[in-house]
């Protein structure tokens, strides 16, 4: 998505009880303002205190300046594969996607509903998580399971994270002084929940996440990678039901499961205690990232760069050093002092004879979702 549409857009990331929102002007690098509003319980309310805020003398914002209205929403399914401009039969088609997002897709959904009552006369733009991934070819986002069950119930790969994966491999290029087409990246987007991407020239041709943001990389809450009988088997031995295994997989796995902590900061601490179940969980967290590391070398055939991002990515050097640590032989060293410590800005952390390089990139979602909106508005 080109960067040279200028506007300025109102992002919101709607769930259940919170609306996270920045204005963006996509001509500068800083966000005009950035906000929080929790304990939602009607969204038109929340939208109206978001105005009210804007409106308050020192917000930085002039509610007059905003183009376009950008809302991140989880799934697009096989029907949204690129940002859309929201009328009413799309939000009626995005209400039809709930089942692959039941936590989620009602919450965008009234965020929608209320946004575009507050601002009738802007365009709204949805953006999807799931849309940069719609590159993916046949062979990496369909499961091996009888096809006509796959197509009547929508069971594929779609992946997550997509504006980060987007933003990051695009940034990855900018700091390397290449061009987007020309490199292939893998981008590791690790926080509470956490994905692995490879982008070749441009564009993803695999992602970790699935159906749903269950699989693939350990996670703070999520298993992850798991033999898919462990659901059948928990069914027939603990007489678990399925909401209590999914409960289970998606809420009460991942770091949390294994050390009783999802916060990685907490897993290092019990670390340095001497704890032995949050040793091995911080191994099994970065084997499963190094896996994926090499299994995405493999599909690519050549890799230029490897980047971090997210709340883990950008700020656990221990995480990083794990994960990447013994693949000096497939061309990646890291130097431990440009490693060390937390990431505020893009930073390059291989050594200067490493073939593939290694950068730690925050994300910018928010950014990303205002670029796209406004270039789909223009």
């Amino acid at each position: 998505m080109s960067v040279n549409y200028e506007g300025t857009a109102l992002v919101l990331n709607c769930g259940s009880s919170s609306i996270k929102y920045q204005v963006v002007d996509t001509t500068r690098e800083e966000p005009l303002t950035v906000g929080l509003v929790e304990r939602v319980t009607n969204h038109s309310e929340g939208v109206q205190t978001i105005i009210a805020s804007l409106e308050q003398p020192g917000s930085g914002v002039d509610i007059a300046d905003i183009t376009v209205v950008g809302h991140r929403v989880l799934h697009g399914g096989e029907e949204f594969s690129a940002p859309t401009i929201i009328d009413d039969a799309v939000e009626r088609t995005i209400a039809l996607l709930a089942p692959l997002g039941p936590l989620h897709i009602p919450a965008n959904l009234a965020g929608i509903n209320a946004a575009r009552a507050a601002f009738p006369n802007l365009p709204h733009v949805a953006i999807f998580d799931t849309a940069f991934h719609s590159t993916l070819p046949e062979a990496a986002y369909t499961y091996a399971i009888d096809r006509r069950v796959a197509a009547e119930h929508g069971v594929r790969r779609y992946g997550f994270h997509g504006t980060s994966h987007s933003y990051v491999s695009r940034e990855t290029a900018k700091q390397m002084g290449r061009s987007y087409d020309e490199i292939n990246t893998i981008v590791l987007h690790l926080g509470n929940g956490a994905s692995a991407a490879a982008v070749q020239r441009g564009r993803c041709v695999d992602t970790s996440m699935g159906l749903t943001p269950l699989e693939g990389l350990v996670m703070g809450t999520r298993s992850g990678d798991i033999d898919p009988a462990v659901v059948t088997h928990l069914a027939r031995t603990a007489g678990m039901t399925v909401d209590e295994v999914d409960t289970l997989l998606n809420r009460q796995s991942g770091m949390l499961g294994m050390t009783g902590y999802s916060d990685m900061r907490d897993v290092n601490a019990a670390i340095a205690t001497g704890s032995h179940e949050a040793k091995v969980a911080m191994d099994v967290y970065c084997r499963r990232i190094r896996g994926y590391v090499g299994q995405y070398y493999a599909q690519l055939g050549h890799l230029d760069a490897i980047t971090f991002t997210a709340g883990v990515g950008e700020n656990d050097h221990v995480v990083r050093a794990g994960a990447l640590g013994g693949l000096e032989e497939m061309g990646i060293v890291l130097d431990p002092d440009r490693n060390a410590g937390r990431k505020k800005e893009a930073t390059l952390i291989s050594t200067d004879d490493s073939r593939i390089q290694v950068w730690v990139i925050p994300t910018n979602e928010e950014r990303e979702i205002a670029v796209q909106s406004v270039a789909a508005a223009s």
